[in-house]
This record gives structure tokens, sequence and C-alpha cells, in this order.
């Protein structure tokens, strides 16, 4: 099943169907241990109403951070070498790709982050920006892989290359995270054979486009909750990106009114306009 954050309520979508919650908060639902059996209880004694129009849908996020993988996958460790070989920081890379403990980092707060069919941003003071699209885990306050969305971790390719410890500011910024468009409820792992796929839009016409799956992800998604989970605490649980396997050619770079779409078919797909 689907929950859709509404600018009128929270929305269950059920084999077609979609249900009215009644839920006090995004937050007092998603945090539960039990979501899915939860959701199932509430969409008995639920309405049926419409499905959601676009212009109310909001990111499926109440309190919780955002977090982020970095280099789970092969073709992003061969990108962030190549970008950052000048300032000697390439080898970095290559030794957290073949480690043991995973690139970890902060992503954004709930303020920072954008919904399905809203606009993200570029840097000012980047020359090369690009989106990477990700499967993204949400992760109660227990540590339990309860769902999953599709993000955009927008990048400025030029900050972090310069210097790997910029990645802060090459990645942390307002607007700088788009999650959505729905939140899908399962207990089940998604299948190594799922695909994620980008498409970036300029002028109406594609001006890239690519596609990877879920098998050439490095490391399982378990594992990298369990490593995120070691002495930290998410009292309204948190959401993880893990990672891109897609990277657009060195001589692309975002510009006022592209159009990112990443469609990862079990979820949906979640469309922005950089603005």
């Amino acid at each position: 099943m689907k929950l859709y954050c509404c600018r009128h309520g929270i929305l269950a979508e059920h084999d077609g169907r979609f249900y009215n919650l009644n839920a006090s908060s995004w937050d007092a639902l998603v945090t539960r241990e039990d979501l899915g059996d939860y959701v199932d209880h509430l969409i008995r004694e639920a309405k049926l109403v419409d499905g959601p129009a676009p212009q109310d849908l909001l990111p499926p996020i109440g309190g919780q951070e955002v977090w982020a993988a970095g280099v789970t996958y092969f073709r992003s460790r061969n990108a962030r070498m190549e970008e950052s070989k000048s300032a000697g920081g390439g080898d970095f890379y290559d030794r957290v790709y073949h480690a043991q403990r995973p690139e970890l980092f902060f992503k954004a707060m709930p303020h920072r982050v954008v919904g399905h069919g809203a606009k993200v941003a570029i840097r000012d003071d980047a020359s090369w920006s690009v989106p990477e699209p990700e499967l993204t885990l949400f992760v109660t306050p227990g540590g339990k892989i309860a769902g999953y969305t599709i993000g955009n971790d927008m990048s400025s390719r030029d900050i972090e290359g310069e210097n790997p410890l910029y990645l802060p500011q090459a990645k942390v910024y307002d607007r700088s995270c788009a999650l959505g468009p729905c939140l899908l409820i399962t207990d089940e792992p998604l299948s190594a054979a799922t695909e994620i796929a980008l498409e970036i839009r300029r002028g109406g016409v594609a001006a890239f486009s690519g596609a990877t799956t879920l098998k050439e992800m490095k490391r399982k998604p378990e594992e990298l909750v369990e490593y995120l989970y070691r002495n930290n605490s998410f009292p309204h649980g948190c959401f993880l990106l893990t990672g891109t396997g897609i990277v657009p050619p060195d001589s692309l770079t975002l510009k006022l009114g592209d159009e990112i779409r990443i469609t990862i078919p079990p979820i949906g797909t979640l469309v922005n306009v950089v603005g």
C-alpha cells in the first residue's frame, strides 16, 4: 500500500482505491513499529475518496531527518574518483567503496525537503550540478525498514570535487532534496531487479536518460541502517537515501527550468523542476 501526505490530510492507496485516514498527524502514524498492520486497520474504517491531485501533494516527511549513503554503486565510485583526482581525494572513494564501514552523511531537515511537483534548487556558487536518483528507505524509530520512497539527492559536483571536505556544502542547502510522491509501505524487501530510471528534460526534449537496478548496489539496505543507528537515535524515524548508480556525463549540468523525472516502478515517479 502507499501513503500520500497531502495538504488536507493523509491518503492511503490500496488495491487501486484511495482512503482518507483518520490520523492525528504524519509523525503519529509513520513512527509506529506496526505501521503496515495499523494502516490496514485504519483503511477498514476509512472513507473512499478520489486520488490526490498533484498540486495537493506534500513531501512524505514530518519530523524526520534525511541521511544519505555515498559510493554504494561502482558507477558512483568511478565518478567521484574522476571528479576529485586533481584535489588528491580520488583514493578516498575507492577506499570507502571497498571498506566495511559505509559512507553516511546528513542530508536534510524537513524544511529543506520538497515534494513531487515542487522546485528543487541548484547552488548559485556551483558550476556543475546534477540530480542523484536514489531509492530511499523509511526507517522507524526502532530501526525497522517500514517503507520506501524516491529521493533526489541534488549535488554540486564541482564543489565536492574541489575537496571532499566540502561535501556538506555540495549536498546540504535549501531545496537540495526531493522525496515522493508517496511512501510505499511493505515489510518485504524490494527485488534486486527493481529499476531506477532518470530522465532530464530540457525544453520538452530529453537531455539525458539512464537506468540501473538495485542489484548493482554493493551494500544491502539493512547494512546501511545498522551503521546509521549505531550510537544514533531517531525519535521520529528517518529517511536514508541509498546512493546512486546513474551519473550524467561530465558535460551536463542542470539549468533553470530543467525537469527531473525519477521512476522506481513499485513506488511511482517523482517529478521536479529546477527553479
